[in-house]
């Protein structure tokens, strides 16, 4: 599959008044043309810095990269001046944000947001780009979007607010989206036409996707791959299918034992994780996820294993699993 980015062992960390936090470490992955890939784990994990690191929208103080590359078409996204990212961000990147209310502009009628973007990036004339906007509030199935072009985005409800984000992030046609918590605070009947909506306009866009989320239930349905994060780190990564069906990491196996079941009993309790995820002001030496683990190792205190690939797509951190974890093991009696 044809690669529309790469990121290279990026490592983000940020300055504060403890000290560092290293929020994101040494992770590499890559995106394929017209493939979602979900990017999953619970809050804190990284996720979001490393969708905001792609966008180059880190506050730089504090945030800083130590180590990496972000390419994007051929060219690392990390070397690029804040001008020369302009013109990337809106037009061939493109980002939904979790949140609309505040992601939007209070003060600027709806029409005008979509529009600034398609002058700027598309050259069209104002009305073109009127016109242009009308197709695309019509697209993501807003109703009468030549009257609703005119409002703010108050006088929007909240589904209606994500409709409008979509179309302002797609408007330009983007090779990649980016969708941060796309359906966060949406009932579930507004949560699947949003999710159907961005699978149709990805289909007529040739678009990819990135999807972040916390959802297994939204990661089953949309995504062709996922990356489990977990304290900056990626620990597990295969296709849909292999991460639900021949999960390896135990982190992963904790996480969708969480997900609650329709034929559970109204006796038995939900799952949760016990314990916390580690500080990143000073990381583990070994696996992350060591405290929180049932089949702990004594190696997996000290040292960190690599990947170990299950498949030709599917790897997992991990030293249960390891070809490797009888010598290091013993090492370590």
């Amino acid at each position: 599959m044809e690669k529309i980015l790469e990121v290279k062992n990026l490592s983000v960390s940020f300055k504060t008044f403890f000290g560092e936090v290293e929020a994101v470490r040494d992770i590499s992955f890559n995106v394929g043309k017209s493939e979602t890939v979900a990017i999953v784990g619970e809050s804190g994990c990284g996720k979001s810095v490393t969708a905001n690191s792609i966008m180059q929208l880190l506050p730089m103080p504090p945030a800083f990269f130590k180590n990496g590359e972000i390419i994007f078409d051929g060219n690392n996204l990390l070397k690029k001046s804040d001008k020369e990212m302009q013109a990337i961000r809106g037009n061939e990147i493109s980002m939904v944000f979790q949140d609309p209310m505040t992601s939007l502009n209070p003060t600027m009628k709806i029409g005008k947001q979509i529009v600034e973007g398609l002058v700027k990036h598309r050259k069209l004339s104002k009305e073109e780009a009127r016109k242009k906007a009308i197709e695309m509030l019509n697209l993501v199935a807003v109703p009468q979007p030549e009257k609703r072009i005119n409002q703010y985005p108050h006088e929007f409800s909240g589904g209606m607010r994500q409709r409008v984000m979509i179309a302002l992030a797609m408007v330009s046609a983007p090779k990649l989206l980016i969708a941060d918590e796309p359906t966060t605070a949406l009932d579930v009947t507004v949560q699947a036409q949003i999710l159907e909506l961005m699978r149709e306009i990805q289909q007529k866009l040739d678009m990819s996707i990135i999807l972040i989320t916390h959802d297994l239930g939204i990661v089953a349905d949309m995504s062709d791959r996922v990356i489990v994060m977990y304290a900056g780190q990626i620990v597990e990564e295969g296709t849909t299918e292999e991460i639900f069906k021949n999960t390896k990491h135990p982190y992963t196996k904790k996480l969708l034992a969480s997900v609650p079941r329709l034929d559970m009993s109204r006796e038995e309790p939900l799952h949760s994780i016990e314990g916390t995820p580690p500080d990143l002001y000073i990381p583990p030496k070994g696996c992350s996820f060591y405290d929180r683990c049932d089949y702990a190792l004594k190696v997996c205190k000290n040292h960190i294993p690599e990947f170990d690939n299950h498949s030709g797509t599917h790897q997992s951190r991990c030293w249960l699993n390891h070809p490797m974890a009888k010598v290091a093991e013993g090492s370590e009696a």
